[in-house]
């Protein structure tokens, strides 16, 4: 995506789809030294009808859009988006991408919108490593970090059109956790690096997700070595998805629709200076 490499666990040919999660990149790359960091990265792009989240593991990210926000977030925060009915924008490493460690590690999170909020109007929530909220497991060898929802009986700050719950883990060798999670909630964990055993289940390796049936009441990890991990559980919408490259939406003639509005300016205008 925007000429580097990610890992795309989600969707595959297997599962096409964990409702209400549509799309989850990894990337972990160098920032080019020959390049101007507003050059580099990801130029302005148009969404419609989706939350794309982007969580940061190393790095940063300078975000700007055509609604006037212009914000960077550095590594532990996040960055989250609701498109609605059409926004543009791009996303940068920042200024100081190579003071900062030169590596951009992040994940980018796709989360379906009820098709009666699809053409609210936009909103941009950025939250800074220190604003997140953090619970530690009682053996103090897992910390987790709570982005939306309700995990450990606390809540994230940024809000979402659908009903859920954005964590991201990190355990160290030895650190187990339990975590429980509502019975009608979709699920699914990715693990960024390590390795650990899901109860049930069994060794899960670094660069592999989990989708878990709805037959439980939470999940339980066990890191076998330090291990990082993105949490996460939804309701299900259970509604027709059609999509098209940057637009989700419920029908082709809404495609069609977000197509010409884009075209047409609807959706604003990003110019980058």
């Amino acid at each position: 995506m925007g000429g580097f490499p990610i890992r795309q666990p989600l969707p595959t040919q297997q599962v096409q789809q964990v409702d209400p999660f549509l799309l989850l990149h990894h990337a972990d790359i160098k920032a080019p030294s020959t390049i101007d960091p507003d050059d580099a990265g990801v130029g302005p792009h148009p969404h419609r009808g989706f939350s794309p989240v982007t969580f940061i593991f190393k790095g940063g990210v300078h975000h700007r859009d055509s609604r006037g926000n212009d914000s960077t977030i550095y590594a532990g925060g996040a960055q989250w988006m609701n498109a609605g009915m059409g926004i543009i924008h791009s996303e940068r490493p920042p200024h100081d991408i190579h003071e900062v460690g030169g590596r951009q590690e992040i994940i980018q999170l796709w989360i379906n919108t009820p098709a009666k909020h699809k053409m609210d109007q936009p909103s941009y929530f950025p939250m800074k490593a220190e604003e997140v909220p953090v619970v530690k497991s009682a053996d103090g060898l897992v910390k987790v970090n709570i982005f939306s929802g309700e995990v450990l009986d606390t809540r994230g700050l940024a809000p979402s059109q659908v009903e859920v719950n954005a964590a991201t883990l990190e355990l160290t060798k030895g650190g187990t956790i339990s975590i429980p999670l509502p019975e009608h909630h979709n699920a699914i964990v990715y693990l960024l690096d390590g390795k650990l055993t899901v109860a049930g289940f069994g060794l899960v390796e670094a660069l592999h997700l989990v989708h878990f049936k709805n037959d439980g009441e939470g999940i339980v990890l066990t890191a076998l070595e330090d291990t990082r991990v993105l949490l996460l559980s939804g309701k299900p919408l259970n509604e027709e998805v059609v999509s098209h490259g940057p637009f989700v939406m419920n029908s082709q003639t809404q495609i069609m629709e977000a197509m010409r509005d884009y075209q047409m300016g609807k959706m604003g205008v990003l110019i980058e200076e």
